[in-house]
């Protein structure tokens, strides 16, 4: 939503001004379609040449992404901290066999069930369940599984980072092609030159247009969808973390009232539950 109103604003006022400054809307709109198939179809293309198929599936799943809102709240968090806080109780009063059965069957688990949120999401189960089963297989220590953690968490980022990638770097080739369409314009003027001065002017005019355009779609358009997306990669990472540092808590011994806390304070201060907040829905979950 904020995406399209951001939009509106910016195409409201560059068009606005410029309308109300006297300009002539109709040469843009004239020229609006030839220029937008030049810039639009070359940087396409281009965006595909550059690109493996995994880049461009994640990065047109990251910008359907974009025109949502963010998944990671604080109910969110209190829902996945709730969650770990069940498995380590459970773990620490019954033993770590006793949620072997859990951890290698999370769709038909109590536990996971409870917490549907966060239990329904098939990465975030993954993360967890699979650094639980090594940590019921006894065959890890904790600074080993830390290492696994990082180096999967790194290879999440990497993912998601090319997709951010692939966006800026069409956001930064957009003007180049707006140039290129801006030159053809000219050539193609220059081809008219015995023209009268009124013609010349309309299609220097139109010419100008793809260098405006382009710029437009890459600094108005592009850009804030590849900055967005890389937030919400961010936001993605840190729920990792999050779990990630509860897990090593509890391995060094810490109860799992703490090992949640110790989680807690990973999480971004705006999402963050309060210590009050959390112990609240910790003791209502149960």
């Amino acid at each position: 939503m904020f995406v399209i109103i951001g939009w509106v604003v910016a195409l409201s006022c560059i068009f606005g001004v410029y309308i109300v400054h006297g300009g002539n809307i109709g040469v843009i709109l004239k020229a609006l379609p030839f220029e937008l198939i030049t810039i639009c179809g070359a940087a396409g293309g281009a965006f595909l040449a550059n690109n493996q198929m995994k880049v461009l599936k994640a990065s047109a799943a990251g910008v359907a992404r974009c025109f949502k809102g963010s998944k990671y709240s604080k109910a969110r968090y209190m829902e996945l901290m709730a969650l770990l806080y069940d498995i380590l109780q459970k773990a620490r009063k019954e033993g770590l066999m006793s949620i072997e059965k859990d951890v290698e069957e999370p769709h038909s688990s109590p536990l996971f069930q409870k917490y549907p949120t966060v239990g329904g999401d098939h990465h975030v189960t993954e993360f967890i369940t699979d650094y639980l089963r090594m940590m019921v297989s006894g065959n890890l220590n904790a600074h080993e599984i830390e290492s696994l953690m990082d180096n999967e968490i790194d290879t999440h980022h990497a993912e998601e980072y090319a997709a951010v990638a692939a966006i800026a770097r069409l956001a930064g080739g957009l003007p180049a092609f707006g140039i290129v369409a801006a030159v053809l314009g000219v050539v193609n003027t220059m081809g008219s030159v015995g023209q009268p001065p009124a013609v010349l002017g309309g299609m220097i005019g139109s010419a100008l247009v793809g260098t405006f355009l382009g710029i437009l779609l890459a600094y108005g358009f592009v850009e804030p969808l590849g900055g967005l997306l890389e937030q919400k990669v961010e936001d993605a990472g840190k729920e990792l973390q999050c779990i990630k540092t509860t897990l090593l808590a509890s391995m060094q011994g810490y109860a799992p009232q703490v090992a949640i806390e110790f989680g807690r304070k990973v999480l971004y201060s705006g999402d963050r539950p309060t210590f009050t907040e959390l112990e609240g829905h910790v003791k209502g979950k149960k």
